[in-house]
C-alpha cells in the first residue's frame, strides 16, 4: 500500500479504534437517517448488466452491501479502504449477506489505488472524501479508474443553508455528537468529525475541484435540509 503522510496515518488509527462500534453509532447518531442517505445515493447509479462498481472509503461495507441489493446479480462490486480495522468487519458482514460472491475487498488509499484505467462503471464513496488528505488527488484517481461516461456519487457530510436550521445543527454536531460519542467510544474521534466537516470546502469549491479531476454535468443534491449532500459527476469522454 501507497505511503501515507502522518495525517493519512492518524485517521487510519483513530478509525481502526472505533471500528468495533462504528455501526451502532452511525445509527444512533444519524437516528437511522443514514440508511436513506445511502439508500439515495446508490439510486444515482447507471450501472449496466455485468458492470462493476468501486464503493471508496467502504468501511464496514454498507454502501457495497446496498450496492447489491440495487443492482443486477451479473454487477461486480470492490469495497476499497484503507482501514483495515474497518474491512475485517465488513468482511464478516458481507459474508453472511446474499452478495457475499459479488463484493471483493481492497485494503487500499483514495489517492493511489491498485486498479487499472477505465475499468469501472461506477463510483461511490459516502462520508469518505472528507478523510481523504489529498483531496484533488483522490477524485483524479476517481476519474482515471472510471470509464467515459460512468458516473461518480459521492454522499458528504455538509452545511444546511436555512440559518435557524443551521445553527440548531451546529449546536448539535458541535456539542451533543462528541458527547455521545464518547459515552459508546472514542470521544476524540467524534470531535473530529465535526471539526472535518466544518473544515470540508462548500458545495461550489467541491464541484469546481470535481470539474478540475475531469468530472462533468454535475449535480448537487441536498439531504435533510441540507446537513448531507450528494455530488454526482459523469466522467468526461
Amino acid at each position: 500500500m501507497t505511503k501515507l503522510t502522518d495525517k493519512g496515518r492518524g485517521i487510519r488509527d483513530m478509525f481502526d479504534r472505533i471500528a468495533p462500534r462504528y455501526d451502532l453509532l452511525n445509527r444512533v447518531l444519524s437516528l437511522g437517517i443514514d440508511r436513506r442517505w445511502r439508500h439515495f445515493a446508490v439510486r444515482q447509479l447507471e450501472i449496466p448488466s455485468g458492470g462493476m462498481v468501486l464503493d471508496i472509503a467502504t468501511g464496514t461495507g454498507d454502501v457495497a452491501l446496498e450496492i447489491g441489493r440495487q443492482t443486477d446479480d451479473s454487477v461486480k462490486i470492490v469495497g476499497s479502504d484503507f482501514t483495515q480495522g474497518m474491512l475485517v468487519i465488513g468482511r464478516d458482514k458481507i459474508a453472511s449477506s446474499p452478495f457475499r460472491d459479488r463484493i471483493l475487498l481492497v485494503n487500499a488509499p483514495c489517492e493511489a489505488m491498485p486498479h487499472p484505467d477505465c475499468i469501472f462503471d461506477g463510483i461511490t464513496i459516502a462520508f469518505g472524501i472528507r478523510n481523504v488528505v489529498d483531496r484533488q488527488q483522490g477524485l483524479c484517481e476517481m476519474a482515471r479508474v472510471l470509464k467515459p461516461g460512468g458516473r461518480a456519487v459521492i454522499l458528504e457530510f455538509a452545511t444546511p443553508r436555512n440559518r435557524c436550521f443551521r445553527a440548531v445543527y451546529y449546536f448539535y454536531f458541535r456539542r451533543v455528537l462528541p458527547w455521545l460519542g464518547g459515552l459508546f467510544s472514542q470521544r476524540s474521534a467524534y470531535q473530529y468529525l465535526p471539526d472535518s466537516v466544518l473544515e470540508f470546502p462548500d458545495r461550489e469549491a467541491f464541484k469546481g475541484m470535481m470539474e478540475q479531476a475531469g468530472f462533468a454535468d454535475i449535480k448537487i443534491f441536498d439531504l435533510t435540509g441540507g446537513i448531507a449532500a450528494v455530488h454526482v459527476g459523469t466522467r468526461a469522454a
